[in-house]
């Protein structure tokens, strides 16, 4: 969809949207049919594990609770870590049925794969904190000293909410939490310590070609992640321009329509943490008192819109 210029028209009318979610009690998904039905639209919500798909030569298929689902608009996926792989099987039916998606299933790929997205925002000219990964404890030593030294960062590839971000003091404890992971079969990243920016970072929540919200986050005391999930406190900021294009370009390169993007404030700036492809916004709605909610379905429905126009008339 083009993200400037004219578009063309088509007439507005009542669109189904389908949020795909395990669970409509969530804040996030509650919010998301709050706003599609203020919006005056209809709205479904789809287990994203009870829907069955069907292949077939030029007619794929997708089934939910024994019936074939009807006409869909439009899809926001809502797909947990933990469902990644199905989730993203999901969205690809979706597409190939010709439903305009949110975010693609490549693009949420990218993002769930830390290391990926990683490699992409640097290629792209994104500063990052500096980030390395290795596999033989006979490494793990020259690997800190390419991050920067001791304290630094230890993530799991695939994690969500500070769930898999550990600190490490001394070379002891590295190798302690890397045996640990690699026994589990867990791919694991090292990452510079930013010492400026500990316990604070920036959430910029992306939409289409503008940050449409932003907050900064305070974690509580003793702890060093500042995710609201573990007690940290968020206030609403106004970002600078600098900040406001590295949060929007990270999107373009992850490839999202709707992205979470997570900063530090660095001396040298803003560097990019990670980018989510389903952000929550709880703590964002109630840190901005904006209507989040609305802002997303709005995106999704210009998208659907478009489509149906540039259908109409080709």
């Amino acid at each position: 969809m083009p993200r400037n210029g004219s578009r063309p028209a088509a007439k507005a009318r009542r669109l189904t949207v389908a949020i795909l979610s395990r669970n409509p009690r969530l804040h996030s998904t509650r919010r998301l049919v709050e706003a599609s039905r203020a919006l005056g639209h209809r709205v479904r919500v789809l287990d994203t594990l009870h829907c069955n798909m069907v292949l077939a030569r030029a007619r794929p298929s997708l089934f939910y609770q024994g019936e074939e689902v009807g006409p869909v608009d439009v899809v926001i996926p809502r797909i947990g870590a933990s469902i990644t792989s199905y989730g993203l099987a999901v969205v690809n039916q979706f597409d190939m049925m010709g439903v305009p998606v949110l975010n693609d299933a490549l693009a949420i790929a990218r993002a769930r794969d830390k290391l990926r997205a990683l490699q992409l925002l640097s290629r792209y000219g994104l500063d990052i904190p500096r980030t390395a990964m290795c596999r033989f404890r006979d490494e793990v030593a020259q690997v800190v000293e390419h991050v920067g030294g001791l304290p630094c960062i230890i993530k799991l590839i695939q994690g969500t909410q500070g769930v898999g971000v550990m600190i490490a003091s001394t070379m002891d404890e590295v190798q302690g939490m890397l045996d640990t992971f690699w026994d589990l079969g867990q791919e694991i990243l090292l990452q510079e310590f930013v010492a400026e920016s500990k316990g604070r970072d920036l959430r910029a929540l992306v939409i289409g070609d503008r940050v449409v919200a932003a907050m900064r986050r305070q974690a509580r005391t003793g702890e060093f992640r500042s995710n609201i999930h573990r007690g940290g406190k968020a206030r609403a900021v106004t970002l600078t321009r600098e900040y406001t294009e590295a949060a929007v370009k990270a999107a373009r390169v992850i490839g999202l329509e709707v992205a979470g993007v997570d900063m530090l404030e660095s001396r040298g700036g803003p560097k990019i943490m990670e980018v989510n492809s389903s952000p929550g916004f709880e703590g964002l709605e109630r840190a901005t008192k904006k209507d989040i909610a609305r802002l997303y379905v709005e995106h999704a429905v210009e998208m659907a819109r478009f489509r149906q126009a540039v259908q109409f008339n080709s």
